[in-house]
């Protein structure tokens, strides 16, 4: 009813050699996104659990963490899948290990601006 004699006729193209490159034009575009999605997102992501994990595997009693909250303390208790941080005199959190950000060694030097360096008031 709409469509033409002459369209209804044509025959479909046959898979042939240029059947076979259309469709991998057509999808070239997909696997370069594909590609580019993995080694800008999901492979550094990975290797920063990976070193994340390595990083929560060495934790040991007597250092200096930084957890997810903010709150800097010292490591007097590691177990499996939790710490217990003193983060005052005579005050002990237990913490989950994978809410721990950051591993500061008892070497790390202080900040500047933690108010003991001399600093020459006028």
């Amino acid at each position: 009813m709409f469509a033409t004699p002459a369209m209804a006729q044509t025959a479909a193209p046959a898979a042939g050699p240029d059947g076979m490159m259309g469709m991998l034009t057509q999808f070239a575009p997909l696997i370069l996104i594909f590609a580019l999605f993995y080694f800008m997102m999901i492979r550094p992501q990975q290797k920063r659990a990976k070193e994340h994990q390595a990083m929560l595997a060495a934790l040991k009693r007597g250092d200096t963490v930084v957890m997810s909250s903010g709150i800097v303390g010292k490591v007097t208790k590691v177990e499996d899948a939790e710490v217990t941080v003193e983060i005052a005199p005579t005050v002990n959190v237990k913490v989950v290990k994978s809410m721990i950000l950051e591993v500061r060694t008892r070497g790390e030097p202080a900040p500047a601006n933690d108010g003991k360096s001399p600093v020459a008031k006028s």
